[in-house]
């Protein structure tokens, strides 16, 4: 039986969803394997940093670069290279033996990530009529929502009976029927007339993001006045500050800073990335939580982060009711708003608190981070001219991604140099470089005393993390009440590229 067309592109579509739910997941499958990684691959928290960021940090920065490649080469060729670069990372991952070879496996699934998030999404107005391509985008998109829920969960069932490698190696399978399918069912697709891609640029952003990156990882380590800190940092700014430059000058940029005078883009934009902050923050310190401080095992650590997710998908499906009736600013203020008081209670978290405390304010941040993050994406996405649909989309995507590479190394430096402090100087020195390393410790050698003092010491710098994160929700719900205005009526005569209109 001849498959018509229709139904190839849909089960092309579906293996795409396959592939991407593997995406999906795997941003928040390492979580919950924090403290077994710390444990297993004797990493401290520096190293820890790097693997949940090198992944995110190459993944962001070609974003863009990406897109645009696939334009000028073809869409489906560097979509299933990025399929196969990212399942034989995700092999090599399961394999290595030390934090550095973890790290170096996540830095080539990042780019395999990279390439395969931007194709896939230009690849749906290329294939499919505008009639279908609603649904094609709502399934797009919920194969990556659906994969971040089932990430902690999935992650727990693996630590649970199987060896840390396996959250790497269930990558293999999903990518392979995924690439397989997409090669055969999906048609090629291409547009030529795009721009070049601009070489100099990718590699300014590209560079500057990882000194800045590496040298906020590095500051509690160092310390904040180090050479190596402080010139790393130096050196990230000017890098970012010369791409900003060179992208305000060139005719065929790989950003298009003139995006930013939309205010409905530039403020969904940036309450996109306080969003994505709060959850790349939270999901950074919590899992180290509730395993090695409250002494639950990986799978049962993935089930205690479900009021998380929970709340996020239950915002998500509220706000396409109710965007349409009161607009997005409204929900967005009302989402970053809950977002502050469920942080703040986080916030006064002890190592001893009940689970059903923990869970409030689980759901609570989780309710207030889908107010806050679904109507900010749509506000963006709605602030773009059409010409500009692809590198816009790539922009808004590469400052959330950043965000949470950011997030992590800035909350993460917060979280370790709380807990060193507080830790004290006269514990062994390998102690101080984790939770899971000083919980083992005192397992190993009967040391209560020790044990007490590194849980209250982690549960004081999580606690620290969960306040600087409330306080930069606050603050941008603020900016966003203040500053974005109110929507604009439609005005017939001003051009779609001057960005004029707001986005309801």
């Amino acid at each position: 039986m001849v498959m018509s067309a229709k139904a190839r592109r849909w089960s092309g579509l579906g293996a795409l969803a396959l592939a991407l739910l593997a995406l999906g997941f795997d941003m928040t499958i390492l979580n919950v394997a924090l403290p077994t990684l710390s444990v297993e691959l004797h990493a401290g928290t520096s190293q820890l940093q790097w693997i949940v960021d090198a992944y995110i940090l190459v993944f962001a920065a070609l974003l863009l670069p990406a897109g645009l490649l696939g334009d000028r080469f073809g869409r489906k060729r560097l979509l299933l290279t990025g399929l196969a670069l990212f399942g034989a990372a995700s092999l090599g991952g399961s394999l290595v033996d030390g934090a550095d070879g973890l790290i170096v496996a996540r830095m080539f699934m990042g780019i395999g990530a990279g390439m395969v998030m931007p194709l896939s999404m230009s690849m749906l107005p290329a294939i499919f009529p505008p009639e279908e391509r609603t649904r094609a985008v709502a399934v797009w998109s919920g194969a990556m929502a659906l994969g971040l829920p089932l990430g902690p969960l999935l992650g727990g069932i693996l630590l649970e009976h199987f060896w840390w490698g396996s959250i790497f190696l269930i990558n293999v399978p999903v990518v392979v029927v995924g690439g397989i399918a997409v090669a055969l069912l999906l048609p090629e697709s291409r547009d030529p007339s795009v721009p070049r891609l601009d070489l100099p640029g990718a590699a300014l952003s590209a560079g500057g993001l990882a000194l800045l990156v590496y040298g906020v990882i590095q500051a509690p380590e160092n310390g904040w006045t180090s050479p190596a800190v402080v010139a790393a940092i130096t050196g990230g700014v000017v890098l970012l500050a010369a791409l900003v430059v060179r992208e305000s000058r060139i005719a065929q940029p790989l950003m298009d800073l003139r995006l930013f005078r939309s205010p409905a883009f530039l403020w969904g934009t940036l309450a996109g990335a306080v969003g994505t902050v709060v959850m790349s923050g939270a999901l950074f310190v919590l899992p180290q939580y509730l395993q090695a401080v409250r002494g639950a095992d990986a799978f049962g650590t993935g089930l205690r982060m479900i009021p998380m997710m929970a709340g996020l998908l239950v915002a998500g499906i509220a706000v396409d009711r109710l965007a349409p009736r009161v607009g997005h600013k409204p929900i967005i203020v009302a989402g970053l708003l809950l977002v502050v008081p469920g942080l703040l209670l986080g916030a006064l978290s002890r190592s001893g608190s009940s689970y059903a405390f923990v869970a409030t304010w689980l759901a609570i941040t989780g309710l207030g981070t889908g107010f806050a993050l679904v109507p900010a994406m749509d506000m963006a996405l709605a602030g773009l001219p059409d010409d500009q649909a692809g590198r816009g989309s790539g922009l808004v995507q590469t400052i959330r991604q950043t965000s949470g590479a950011l997030a992590v190394a800035a909350l993460g430096s917060v979280s370790s140099a709380v807990y060193r402090h507080r830790l004290g100087s006269d514990v062994p020195h390998a102690a101080r470089e984790s939770i899971g390393v000083a919980a083992a410790m005192a397992r190993k050698t009967g040391d209560a005393a020790l044990l007490h003092s590194a849980r209250d010491a982690y549960t004081a710098g999580m606690d620290a993390v969960l306040a600087v994160s409330a306080a930069g929700s606050l603050l941008m719900a603020f900016l966003v009440w203040r500053l974005l205005p109110r929507p604009a009526r439609p005005d017939v005569d001003a051009p779609e590229s001057d960005h004029e209109h707001i986005a309801s």
